[in-house]
């Protein structure tokens, strides 16, 4: 009876921030207010401004299926590339480009962004990056904040799957997701805490709101949030994926890890909620390697490479899979095990210095790249 869920559960929607490149040069550039206007016409409230004038972000509909969110977010990445075409510029979906300075950027000038600016100080000023959010339909506040506490053990194999962002200001960085290094220098963010109920976050949020100190749940950044807009779970811990079919077996994963626990739950199990330490253990061999060194299996008491991961990953989820209707999107997982976009990223880059090319010619062939796969299979 449980586990008989409504069409209200685990909808899906994807959330990209791409930034603009010039065409030619592939250095950043801002995006003219003509070029917003351009993409607005077309897309209405599914695209809009991001901090940084050198981006722009999207969201598709509330999708039921995995086929849905395919068709509806190439529909956005091929409308906004089409566009910016029109002003000499190309979108890439990367978590950091990688050879700006992020102190040549300036923010969006609107009132959320001054406000951030203002309150953030100098740490907003390196927040040259860009991320995925997924949001799971769940429309039970408390099934939110339940899963929540269990979903979090998985997040450190989605950012490790993720990783895209090696590159920062021209040198690599040894890091598979750099970003979440500058990430994590703001407040409110990193691992959510446990919460015994709705309840409890919701009196954790408005103390802070009737300080005056957040205006609303919105501002809290953790890598997986009760969303503030929407009655869904909302992963935030992965990098943009350059690949829109990485995007999409992410996607259908976090999707398939909810329904898992919720199917579980409706048979009185649960996945063992470990202590934080752990998890943010797993989260900075993620950051740091991506998938080429493993994660703990705490059950085990050891680092198991990440394909063994992933099929077990697959396994778990398979009836999941099966009633979500995604299960070739998980076997695009087993590749991403073995190598991410950074992988791919550092490879280009080797390439062309192998190849007799200086340290500037490698770093704009990276962007190429990223450009090549921003618009394959859409």
């Amino acid at each position: 009876m449980a586990n008989r869920f409504s069409d209200t559960y685990f909808t899906l929607g994807i959330e990209e921030e791409y930034l603009l490149v010039d065409q030619d040069s592939f250095d950043l550039v801002e995006a003219p207010d003509a070029l917003m206007e351009a993409c607005v016409s077309k897309l209405s409230s599914q695209v809009s401004p991001e901090f940084l004038q050198c981006q722009i972000e999207v969201g598709t509909g509330i999708c039921h299926t995995i086929a849905d969110a395919r068709a509806d977010l190439a529909r956005l990445r091929s409308t906004v590339a089409e566009c910016a075409q029109g002003f000499g510029m190309v979108p890439i979906a990367v978590s950091c480009h990688p050879f700006a300075d992020w102190k040549n950027q300036t923010h969006t000038n609107r009132d959320r962004y001054n406000q951030l600016a203002r309150d953030l100080g100098g740490v907003v000023d390196r927040m040259l990056i860009c991320g995925a959010h997924c949001h799971v339909g769940l429309p039970s506040e408390n099934d939110r904040v339940d899963i929540m506490r269990q979903l979090s053990y998985f997040l450190p194999h989605l950012l490790a799957l993720s990783t895209s962002s090696p590159f920062w200001q021209g040198r690599d960085t040894g890091l598979a997701s750099y970003r979440l290094t500058v990430f994590d220098n703001l407040p409110r963010t990193g691992l959510p805490p446990e919460f015994a109920s709705f309840e409890e976050f919701r009196r954790t949020v408005d103390l802070l709101v009737n300080m005056d100190i957040i205006e609303d749940s919105s501002k809290i950044w953790w890598d997986l949030r009760p969303s503030h807009k929407f009655p869904t779970l909302e992963t935030r811990i992965c990098d943009v994926s350059p690949r829109i079919e990485d995007q999409l077996a992410l996607a259908a994963m976090i999707q398939c890890l909810t329904r898992m626990l919720m199917r579980l739950r409706g048979v009185n199990q649960r996945w063992r909620v470990y202590d934080r330490f752990l998890i943010n253990e797993n989260r900075w061999r993620a950051q740091r390697y991506g998938v080429s060194a493993g994660l703990i299996d705490f059950g085990r008491g050891a680092v198991v490479p990440m394909p063994e991961l992933v099929d077990e990953l697959i396994e778990l989820t398979a009836e999941d899979a099966d009633a979500l209707g995604c299960a070739a999107e998980l076997e695009r997982l087993r590749d991403m095990a073995l190598e991410t976009s950074a992988e791919r990223q550092r490879k280009v880059y080797k390439g062309v210095k192998d190849a007799g090319g200086d340290h500037g010619a490698a770093m704009r062939s990276v962007v190429g790249h990223l450009i090549e796969e921003f618009h394959r299979d859409i």
